[in-house]
């Protein structure tokens, strides 16, 4: 629209004309809005807000002094307050760029009156201290003319060719590498004791890594050993398995082949001895008998008996052996010896009793009373076939 205009937002808007602005000033100030402003009775100036910089290169002198060439950067601006829209716009609304020659002017004066009061060392070591006094001091001067100081930073500080920076700061530089030596000289060490460390773990690593190797090998050699022998083992064990059931059923065997002798041969023997000795025995109780009966009557009775007898006394040892177990050897011609031996132990015990019936003492008082010596003799001969045993048939 015709006659209305903006300020942008970093410039304050002055309308001069017409009525005064606040506080008596010869000029409106809008800022952040329009305004209708009439052609020719009204006249429009804008004056920046946004932020300005200045330099200051000084050389100032310190208490002790020495010259020190001191260079900083100052950061500032026009107040956003009214009082100073209205300070700056009166001094530097023809003239904008008046502003940072003014401000590095007013700085300048600061920076050297500040230095002078401050040794070197201050000033080296107290930088912010030097800037924030500097601030200070030109606060309410550079308020004076609507300008505010956003920052203040001293960018360098030279002696020239004095050398007293170099000098002070010498101490420190020979600390500095004596302490930048040491730690040198301490990462070498550690350097040194670490690659030391490393070689070790390695050895150490391949002795570890050739035990196992060697462990495993061995292992592998057992395995291989073992799997190699696992066949002969295995047949030897078969073979001394089988020795052993051998000789087991030899041992079996043997005992019961020792069982079947004592059944077939022992224990028939045995019978047929006490067969023959109960025979004997009840021959030699006949024959006492006999012997007795012989002593009370005379020769040719007893004789008679005795021969009568004599049938009678086989026949009942054949009776005897028809219920005994005897194990006849030779089939009919050992019956046929059997049978004689009973016979022939017959008739002598028949010519024994006869010698000894026949024998009398001719120095006796009495011929007619037969010798008791032949009865003794036969008692004798009865004994002595008892203690013999049982009689071998075989």
């Amino acid at each position: 629209m015709f006659g209305y205009r903006v300020p942008a937002p970093d410039e304050a808007m002055l309308i001069s004309g017409g009525r005064r602005g606040l506080g008596g000033a010869p000029f409106r100030v809008v800022t952040g809005h329009g305004k209708f402003v009439l052609p020719v009775f009204r006249k429009v100036r804008f004056l920046t807000l946004s932020m300005c910089e200045s330099e200051v290169t000084e050389t100032c002198v310190t208490r002790q002094g020495i010259a020190l060439h001191v260079r900083a950067v100052i950061a500032f601006k026009v107040g956003n307050d009214h009082e100073s829209i209205i300070n700056a716009g009166q001094r530097f609304l023809s003239d904008q760029d008046q502003m940072s020659v003014l401000t590095g002017r007013i700085f300048a004066g600061h920076l050297r009156a500040i230095i002078g009061s401050m040794t070197v060392e201050e000033i080296v070591t107290e930088r912010q201290k030097l800037a924030a006094e500097v601030l200070d001091t030109s606060k309410t001067e550079m308020a004076k003319i609507g300008l505010i100081v956003d920052s203040l930073q001293i960018q360098s500080i030279d002696d020239g060719d004095t050398g007293y920076i170099d000098a002070m700061s010498a101490p420190h530089k020979a600390a500095i590498q004596r302490q930048a030596q040491i730690a040198q000289a301490q990462a070498t060490q550690a350097a040194v004791e670490a690659e030391q460390a490393a070689a070790r773990k390695q050895a150490e690593y391949a002795r570890q890594t050739a035990v196992v190797k060697a462990e495993y090998s061995a292992e592998v050699d057992r395995a291989q050993a073992q799997a190699s022998q696992a066949g002969p083992l295995a047949q030897a064990h078969a073979q001394q398995e089988v020795l052993a059931a051998q000789t087991e059923l030899a041992q079996r065997q043997a005992k019961l082949r020792q069982q079947q002798l004592v059944a077939e041969v022992v224990k028939p023997a045995e019978a047929e001895a006490e067969r023959v000795r109960i025979l004997a025995a009840a021959e030699a109780q006949r024959m006492k008998i006999q012997a007795e009966a012989a002593a009370s009557y005379d020769r040719v009775a007893l004789d008679r008996m005795l021969i009568d007898q004599l049938p009678q006394i086989v026949k009942e040892a054949a009776g005897g052996l028809a219920g005994a177990n005897v194990n006849v050897l030779n089939g009919a011609d050992g019956l046929g010896e059997i049978a004689a031996g009973l016979v022939s132990q017959g008739l002598t015990i028949l010519d024994s009793v006869r010698q000894n019936l026949g024998g009398q003492n001719p120095g006796t008082d009495h011929p007619d009373k037969p010798d008791n010596s032949g009865l003794l003799q036969l008692r004798a001969a009865k004994d002595r076939k008892q203690d013999d045993g049982p009689v071998n048939l075989d």
